[in-house]
């Protein structure tokens, strides 16, 4: 059977748009000298700079798609001009055994640092009117598995059909939704226990003046009253079963009830019985009816959907007890703009596969796609997504001049309007 034919060699005109790294470099420089120390020969030739503006290059650039093309593009002239690259031995890229090394060698932490410089100069963006009567700024809070194929026993996490070894790496964000990037991403193995779980990553993570909104998994008694100390608030989805007393029973307005509202109350939530299974502070309870569409077919096949559509109540635990009911279930509905993140992460940035099995490496990769989406923020001035990303690309490939990208991110942004006319169309039909 014939191999996997050989990728082309990358060429200047596929580099055109490098020059959009240019306003990160200058932060990226003060991380140049991390791990030199051990250099006691004096010839690295690979500093950490270097090596996340490479990284940051192959998230903007759709033929850098491997660790072999990102030492590939390190031999172009112009790559290595603009990010300060020596030339490795005889002119040649870097090569895969240093590449390997530096992210093993680096601190991921450091990239943090970057990461709130530029969070200083994002603008909020246009988001839903209705969420400024929300107090603090709405942190969608989830994780993801980043799947790899390392051995490593550290990312194991199960065992294939066949008994050989899964492994994978949990990063978990904290996505600020005026903002559009995450105020926050940490990376830790797969399993959701001790240290990597995501309530006690969570807990350590907090901020003042933040709206958590979070799924049930991330339900504690604990981590609702560490959020409420840490002068901020949640809105999180509970379990159908939940103990709880009735304290308040509240009228559920005209509005609320078009939201799909049908309970509201304040409640004593957990177990008064039993230390640790029970809040310390007073939580409202919202009912809320919605419509779940059918699973599709099992192995992502194309056969039909299993089951009919069906009415599901999510019930929505909260802190925030002057919050009209209706706008409770609107920024729950808000949080599913953190799977999209996770998909732009993984299918746009390249994330879906890792440059490195080093636990290190693996964070340095994700904290560059959050820099990549926070430079796409700056300079378009919205949400990250496909469409911009392809335009840049279209750029790097020269398919593109600069008066197109222009055009792009001058172009009047109508998706909200779009989709307000799309539910009232929706709702006239009877649905």
């Amino acid at each position: 059977m014939a191999g996997k034919p050989k990728k082309e060699q990358l060429a200047e005109a596929d580099v055109r748009g490098a020059k959009y790294l240019k306003r990160v470099l200058a932060l990226l420089g003060r991380l140049h000298d991390d791990a030199t120390a051990r250099d006691r020969a004096g010839n690295r030739t690979l500093f950490y700079d270097q090596y996340a503006a490479l990284l940051l290059f192959a998230m903007f650039s759709p033929a850098v798609d491997s660790l072999r093309a990102v030492g590939q593009a390190s031999a172009l002239p112009k790559v290595r001009k603009l990010l300060g690259c020596p030339p490795g031995p005889g002119g040649r890229g870097y090569s895969l055994g240093s590449l390997s090394e530096a992210a093993r060698v680096f601190d991921p932490d450091l990239l943090r640092g970057v990461i709130a410089e530029l969070g200083k100069d994002l603008k909020p963006l246009a988001t839903d009117p209705r969420l400024a009567d929300v107090r603090g700024a709405l942190t969608l809070v989830d994780g993801t598995l980043l799947k790899a194929l390392p051995r490593l026993a550290a990312s194991a996490w199960k065992t294939s059909r066949t008994g050989n070894p899964m492994h994978g790496w949990r990063m978990h964000c904290r996505l600020d939704l005026s903002l559009g990037t995450p105020a926050g991403v940490d990376v830790t193995d797969y399993r959701n226990s001790g240290d990597a779980d995501e309530r006690a990553v969570l807990r350590a993570n907090l901020a003042a003046g933040r709206c958590y909104v979070m799924d049930r998994g991330y339900f504690a008694y604990a981590l609702f009253d560490a959020i409420v100390a840490a002068a901020s608030d949640y809105v999180c989805r509970v379990k159908q079963h939940l103990a709880f007393a009735v304290t308040q029973e509240r009228p559920v307005t005209p509005a609320a009830k078009e939201a799909g509202v049908v309970r509201d109350a304040v409640v004593t939530a957990g177990d008064g019985r039993r230390a640790g299974r029970r809040a310390g502070h007073p939580v409202r309870l919202v009912w809320v009816e919605v419509d779940v569409a059918p699973r599709a077919a099992r192995g992502g096949g194309s056969g039909k959907p299993q089951g009919p559509p069906r009415r599901e109540t999510l019930i929505l635990a909260t802190n925030q007890l002057d919050l009209p009911a209706e706008l409770v279930a609107v920024v729950y509905r808000h949080r599913w703009a953190v799977e999209l993140f996770f998909r732009f992460f993984k299918q746009t940035l390249g994330c879906r596969h890792l440059f490195s099995d080093d636990p290190g490496g693996v964070a340095i990769q994700c904290y560059c796609a959050v820099i990549a989406c926070m430079l796409l923020a700056l300079w378009t001035g919205r949400k990250a997504d496909r469409a911009t990303w392809r335009m840049l690309g279209w750029f790097m490939a020269g398919l593109a001049d600069e008066a197109d990208v222009l055009a792009h991110v001058s172009r009047p942004d109508n998706r909200g309007v779009k989709l307000r006319a799309k539910e009232e169309l929706w709702k006239k039909l009877g649905y």
